[in-house]
């Protein structure tokens, strides 16, 4: 294993390397990003194959806006792997930035961009309806304030498109996790649905423009399989796990017992 790049430290991205694999981190208890070099646009972290599954509610978006660049993960599949669809990715940090030769990521032009800013700020005075948002922004301590406020995801929600969808990496090991997801329910009403990602330490949010409710299980099935040749993202888990989550009630969360920082759903 050898360390890459920056040095080490809580505020600095620094990478590591092994003869099989790159990954992003920020500090020694967490990946931010993980790439095979054998395979540089597979997903390998599950959050990551969980998110996609905005391709069962839009398979075919026109723009994608991504809140937090990190290794270029999700961002190097959407180019590679949805060709009519154009990606903006917004990062703050330049130094995350910096490593983009690093992970592979694409150079920018027509249909992708690459953009130093504030997420927050950026959502609040971008112009361009997108049909899909990702969001996938950390500090230390889980999401960064202004990316996890009720006026953040009301502003996500009037940026999105007609049917546009919103889709939030959450750490269950963030203090605030529960008044993140109420602050969403506040934006989005009762059109939103949580699910713990298996084998991880991460849920992930869905949450969409109308008031209308998921598809029915079996609809959002036959759409994974559709989907299954050109996504090798195990859609069809995301779909049932999507379908179990919708409306899902933050009280539900609680502390774990012999893990008293990270949060659980209860039965």
């Amino acid at each position: 294993m050898e360390f890459l790049s920056t040095p080490l430290s809580d505020a600095q991205p620094f990478v590591l390397e092994t003869k099989q694999a790159l990954s992003l981190h920020f500090d020694h208890l967490s990946t931010q990003s993980f790439m095979s070099l054998d395979e540089p646009d597979r997903l390998v972290l599950g959050y990551t194959r969980a998110m996609m599954g905005f391709l069962l509610l839009q398979p075919r978006p026109r723009h994608i806006c991504m809140v937090g660049l990190g290794g270029g993960s999700m961002a190097k599949y959407c180019h590679a792997r949805l060709p009519g669809t154009a990606v903006t990715a917004v990062e703050i940090n330049p130094e995350v930035i910096a490593l983009r030769d690093v992970f592979r990521i694409p150079v920018d032009d027509a249909r992708f961009e690459v953009v130093q800013a504030d997420g927050a700020e950026h959502m609040r005075v971008a112009a361009a309806r997108s049909d899909v948002i990702l969001l996938d922004a950390f500090v230390a301590q889980g999401m960064p304030a202004q990316c996890a406020s009720a006026a953040f995801f009301a502003a996500c929600r009037e940026r999105l498109a007609d049917a546009g969808v919103l889709v939030v990496n959450l750490a269950d090991c963030d203090p605030a996790l529960p008044e993140h997801v109420e602050r969403l329910r506040s934006a989005f009403g009762t059109s939103y649905a949580l699910f713990a990602v298996r084998d991880s330490g991460n849920y992930v949010a869905f949450a969409w423009k109308g008031a209308h409710r998921l598809p029915a299980g079996q609809a959002l099935l036959e759409r994974a399989r559709a989907l299954g040749d050109a996504h090798p993202l195990e859609l069809a888990s995301t779909a049932r796990s999507l379908k179990r989550g919708e409306r899902f009630d933050p009280a539900r969360f609680v502390r774990h017992a012999n893990a008293p920082l990270r949060w659980r759903i209860a039965a």
